[in-house]
């Protein structure tokens, strides 16, 4: 399985339009990270790819889990990170203004 990796000098808008453009492929998007300042910007960058996608009727979420990799030999804890797709079918959810991008 391939892993987006994401990092705390990653951009959250770089990310974010990878993974719209994924799901926008119909392709499965997971993401990997490894300390703290990445998995904020992980989830800033699913925040903003959701902005991007809810108005093209596709909403997405989240989950993550802990994942033990070796990175140059050591072995570290990772968070990874999978994105879930759902298709909106109701008109309201994607005029509702909590839901639309600033």
């Amino acid at each position: 399985m391939d892993y987006l990796k994401v990092s705390s000098k990653s951009s959250p808008a770089s990310v974010a339009g990878a993974i719209a453009g994924l799901v926008k492929d119909e392709v499965p998007v997971n993401i990997q990270c490894v300390g703290a300042g990445a998995v904020n910007q992980a989830i800033k960058a699913i925040a903003i790819a959701r902005g991007f996608l809810i108005p093209t009727g596709v909403d997405i979420s989240c989950a993550p889990t802990f994942s033990d990799i070796e990175i140059g030999g050591e072995s570290r804890t990772a968070i990874r990170i999978a994105v879930y797709v759902h298709r909106l079918t109701a008109p309201t959810a994607v005029d509702s203004p909590e839901l639309m991008p600033s």
